[in-house]
């Protein structure tokens, strides 16, 4: 046989592999649809904007160790001052003192956004709400804390999942006479 008879059998032999390849790819990270970066200063305006004023809902407030208040307010300075480890740190010192402390837990969560730590965050917030009263602004900041960091990994039904639970947090105060 002459190459000549061969060609048009490899040339279509050739175009039939080619589109058996294209149909069986499966797609690759680089095809799927890129994750939106959330700033996490944009993330952790969302979760403290989510409290509300609290105003006409039950909120859960406890008494405070005075050293344990030092040490939130340390941590509040030092965030606003661009040092986030240092605002970890005292929140650290302060979950040293009472480490079943919701709104630490939170705020705790917070900072690791900042930090870019979203696993330890989702962590602190799960406990947070564990531990807290599961109602009230201060729910709303687990669930939303929870919601943000789905968006920031892709899990639009996790986030809208959180969101629905934050939404359920909301508790009207009772009457009073």
């Amino acid at each position: 046989m002459s190459p000549a008879r061969f060609l048009p059998r490899v040339a279509a032999l050739a175009a039939a592999l080619a589109l058996a390849a294209c149909a069986s790819q499966s797609p690759t990270t680089a095809d799927a649809a890129p994750v939106a970066m959330i700033p996490p200063q944009t993330m952790v305006q969302a979760i403290r904007a989510a409290a509300g004023d609290g105003d006409g809902e039950l909120a859960v407030q406890p008494l405070r160790d005075p050293m344990v208040e030092d040490l939130r307010e340390r941590a509040v300075a030092l965030e606003g001052q661009g040092d986030l480890d240092g605002a970890a740190a005292a929140l650290d010192q302060a979950l040293e003192i009472v480490d079943g402390d919701p709104a630490l837990l939170q705020e705790r969560a917070e900072v690791a956004i900042l930090q870019n730590d979203f696993t330890r965050a989702t962590e602190l917030a799960e406990r947070a709400y564990a531990l807290g009263a599961q109602v009230g602004p201060l729910c709303r900041r687990h669930w939303i804390t929870l919601e943000q960091v789905r968006l920031s990994t892709g899990d639009a039904a996790g986030a809208v999942q959180a969101r629905g639970q934050a939404d359920g947090c909301r508790v009207a105060g009772p009457t009073r006479y």
